[in-house]
Formats: structure tokens, C-alpha cells, sequence
């Protein structure tokens, strides 16, 4: 059993069956264990007093990711279960791959669809790419839901599937 943290799926960490505890059965079996983070997941235990918004007056979010490094290694620490820990922040990895030949043309396509569409007067509209074409899909469509995954729905069962780890850590 792995683990994946998502923010649809609220979870405790302490308790009986909270997330560290699982988390130190999954080590103290097999030796060691990977947990994947979503952006956003465990938001509420962080102490979001007054959150701040970006400019477009959106909720900026808390770095769960350091949050949970630091309660990971005290809990091991706590129970005495040597521990090493990797950890890796995406938005490095992301910043760090150089890009390779297909994500320069797709850049390229994605620009020259975007100043195609400016010149011809069009505003309010990002470049999409949908079943091989290239599309404007107006801002406000993009603006008026927010994305998230169905915790009854195929894709989060697939997850429990995959990692073996429990619905819910309560």
C-alpha cells in the first residue's frame, strides 16, 4: 500500500486511523512507502488564519508538501522507526527538465494559434487542444467550474485500487 493525498478526499493524520499511523504500518511492513501529494490536499490542517488571495482573488494555497515532511519525520522520530526520507517538490522538477523536440513544436503550435486568433480581433479566449485540433475555449467557460475529482467516481477507486490505502484516513 501507497499513498495519495488529494484534495477531495479530507484526511486526518493523528489517530488510530489517521494518515501517519498508516503511513508507519506501510514502513514497519515492507520498508519503505510513497506518498504522492495533490496541490491543495490537507489544506485545512494548515493554519490558514486570513488566507491570502493572488490577483485574481483566488485562495493562494499552503505548502502541504513541507507540512507533512516535518509531521512525517516527527511521528517516525516519536514511535522510534528509523526513517529517510525523499522528497520531492514538483514545481522544481518542472522548472528543471530541459524541453525536448516535441515540447518545442507543441509551444510553437500553441503561440501561433494565439496570435493567429489575435490578429483576427479575438480577446477573452486561451488555445486549447482537443481531439487533435486546436481550439478557443472562452475564459469565462474555463472560470465558471473548478476542476475537481469525483472521491465515489472511477478515477479516486482506481487510486484506492492501485495503492491499496484506505477510503478515508479518520
Amino acid at each position: 500500500m501507497n499513498f495519495t493525498l488529494v484534495p477531495e478526499v479530507p484526511f486526518k493524520l493523528d489517530g488510530p486511523r489517521g494518515f501517519l499511523v498508516a503511513l508507519e504500518q506501510r514502513v514497519r511492513q515492507r520498508g519503505h512507502a510513497v506518498v504522492v501529494v495533490a496541490e491543495g490536499a490537507g489544506q485545512e490542517l494548515l493554519n490558514s488564519g486570513g488566507a491570502e488571495r493572488d490577483a485574481s482573488g483566488n485562495v493562494k494555497l499552503q505548502d502541504i508538501g513541507l507540512f507533512l515532511r516535518q509531521r512525517i519525520e516527527a511521528h517516525f522520530q516519536t514511535v522510534g522507526v528509523p526513517l529517510v526520507m525523499r522528497y520531492f517538490d514538483p514545481s522544481y522538477l518542472v522548472r528543471s527538465s530541459p524541453a525536448n523536440a516535441e515540447d518545442a513544436i507543441l509551444t510553437d503550435l500553441f503561440a501561433r494559434h494565439a496570435v493567429h486568433a489575435a490578429m483576427a480581433g479575438k480577446t477573452g479566449l486561451v488555445i486549447g487542444f482537443l481531439h487533435g485540433q486546436f481550439i478557443h475555449v472562452p475564459i469565462e467557460l474555463l472560470a465558471s467550474h473548478k476542476k475537481q475529482m469525483d472521491p465515489e467516481g472511477v478515477v479516486w477507486n482506481a487510486v484506492l485500487a492501485a495503492t491499496g490505502q484506505p477510503e478515508r484516513f479518520e
